[in-house]
């Protein structure tokens, strides 16, 4: 369930912090627009999930309404200093923190650790963490917080399409008429930010 949810925590709270911290101000059709879509991604979570939340679940939305700060604040700095000048400042900035974590976490040995994880970790340091939130955070910036989150309502449905055309997984209907709903929320939410 919370890999669901973690698509529409942000896109809501990225808007509301959007509001409270760089001054954007969307139309109430936006938000009746955000709430139903997020509505939507939840809804299928929890038709074609295993259980119910767990603590886990609930420290990992925490972790993604944190996200949505951070997005919004990304956001606000990137139209003064530039996408990539915060991102590096951020993660030079986690790096404190995140170095003795990392040594606390390291395996006894390296040796059984594959090249394609290396390769794993080298693109998604690269990529995901550092040249991705550049686009990003200058999407952000041009576009508002709260507009421009509404996308993260489409990343676990492209997950599942991902994994459909590379893993040969199964795509029923209700993830095609949910995915459907989702486009249509994320355009009016979009023309209405």
């Amino acid at each position: 369930m919370a890999v669901f949810c973690c698509s529409f925590i942000p896109s809501c709270t990225g808007g509301a912090f959007g509001v409270l911290c760089g001054g954007e101000r969307p139309r109430p059709l936006f938000w009746a627009f955000a709430l139903v879509g997020a509505a939507l991604v939840c809804a299928f979570a929890l038709s074609t999930g295993r259980g119910g939340a767990s603590v886990s679940d609930a420290w990992m939305m925490a972790a993604v309404m944190v996200c949505g700060l951070g997005y919004a604040e990304g956001a606000r700095l990137s139209r003064r200093l530039g996408g990539w000048q915060v991102i590096c400042w951020a993660l030079l900035i986690a790096m404190p923190v995140m170095l003795p974590l990392a040594w606390m976490t390291i395996p006894s040995s390296l040796s059984g650790i594959g090249s394609g994880a290396w390769i794993g970790l080298g693109y998604v340091s690269l990529f995901s963490m550092l040249i991705g939130f550049v686009f990003w955070y200058r999407g952000l910036a041009l576009g508002g917080t709260a507009s421009i989150g509404q996308l993260q309502l489409l990343q676990p449905l492209l997950g599942f399409g991902l994994a459909a055309s590379l893993l040969h997984e199964p795509i029923g209907w209700p993830l095609l008429l949910t995915t459907g709903g989702i486009l249509l929320c994320v355009a009016g939410a979009r023309r209405f930010a």
